[in-house]
């Protein structure tokens, strides 16, 4: 085959750019190259910005021949080609060219058509983000054994030793809509689960933590075993506030060990039962939170947009009031990890 080639180059410089190209998505598809790393490595050899988009995600993927992502407006596309699957059309790629389409553009988009194709099928079933509750309890549930459970995520598309991303959240929005918007590239799966109150959970290879919507609580883990990293991503969501609405559980820390606390435990300690009384008066617990998160009266001020003097006026009030001063260094302590237990066994209308 390289001799033909070799030969075929000698007759034509067209056949010879041809198979270069061939050759290089080749290599490409057996390194098993993911979408980003595909538009990288097109927008090299073409010389020009590439992209790649899905039906599935509908954000596209743009990259300068610098490799890095195209921030500029999107230009007219010089040359395109479908992306197509199981004889189904799920994407479309194209190339940017500020001058003429090259004489080789459009093999070098049909074999990049193809790779996004086989990167697609590789990672699973992305085109559909919704998936069988069902399922997706067996793949986290912790009574799970194991055989089930690999059934389960292989069925979801995941790969045997997949390193999984799990959100558990809290959205106004669809949950579907949602996965695709924090998971544009990848591959995710969602389901609503039946429990006391509406628990989304998002199963996916990559997760953009700042792609998470306004008015949506998320916690998040990571991990190679679903079962935990589920536990992990619900007790992050229970640590969420309106101020701090995305938590990945490996932030917490130490923290994380106060959601193991039981509740009556937590209720039972004075300084607790002082905040369920505070929250009588709703704007002095905001007080105390703002000042437990700012340690400052002035930019506790900021965060409440009240005059600095009210918000010292409130804190020499809850001095009075609380077991502890707010205002010194262990009664800050004891204040935030009060609001911390309190938030964790109080559930509010926000949450």
């Amino acid at each position: 085959m390289e001799a033909l080639a070799l030969r075929l180059s000698g007759l034509d410089p067209y056949v010879d750019g041809a198979i270069r190209i061939v050759t290089f998505y080749d290599t490409l598809m057996r390194r098993r190259v993911d979408l980003p790393a595909l538009a990288r490595a097109s927008a090299g050899l073409a010389e020009c910005v590439t992209g790649i988009r899905l039906h599935g995600t509908g954000r596209p993927i743009r990259v300068s021949p610098l490799g890095t992502e195209a921030t500029g407006p999107e230009l007219p596309a010089t040359a395109t080609a479908p992306v197509t699957l199981d004889d189904e059309k799920i994407g479309t790629v194209w190339l940017e060219r500020p001058g003429p389409a090259h004489h080789l553009d459009d093999i070098l988009l049909d074999r990049l058509a193809l790779a996004v194709a086989a990167a697609v099928e590789r990672h699973g079933p992305a085109r559909t983000t919704m998936a069988d509750p069902a399922l997706v309890e067996l793949a986290v549930g912790p009574t799970t054994d194991d055989p089930t459970r690999a059934r389960a995520l292989r069925l979801l598309g995941f790969p045997a030793g997949t390193r999984l991303h799990v959100a558990a959240v809290h959205t106004p929005g669809p949950l579907d809509r949602l996965a695709a918007h924090v998971s544009p590239y990848g591959l995710v799966k969602a389901a609503a689960l039946d429990t006391d109150t509406p628990l989304g959970v998002l199963l996916a290879t990559t997760l953009d933590p700042t792609r998470f919507p306004t008015g949506t609580r998320a916690g998040l883990a990571t991990a190679h075993d679903p079962t935990l990293a589920w536990h992990h991503a619900r007790t992050a969501l229970r640590f969420t506030t309106p101020h701090q609405p995305v938590i990945h559980h490996t932030d917490l820390g130490a923290l994380a060990l106060l959601a193991d606390i039981p509740a009556t435990t937590a209720r039972a300690n004075p300084d607790v039962a002082a905040l369920t009384d505070l929250a009588a008066c709703p704007d002095d617990l905001a007080t105390l939170d703002a000042y437990c998160a700012t340690a400052s009266v002035r930019r506790a001020a900021d965060r409440l947009h009240l005059h600095h003097s009210t918000v010292a006026r409130r804190l020499d009030h809850l001095t009075r009031t609380l077991p502890f001063d707010p205002t010194t260094p262990t009664g800050l302590t004891r204040a935030r990890l009060a609001l911390t237990l309190w938030r964790l066994h109080t559930p509010t209308p926000d949450t």
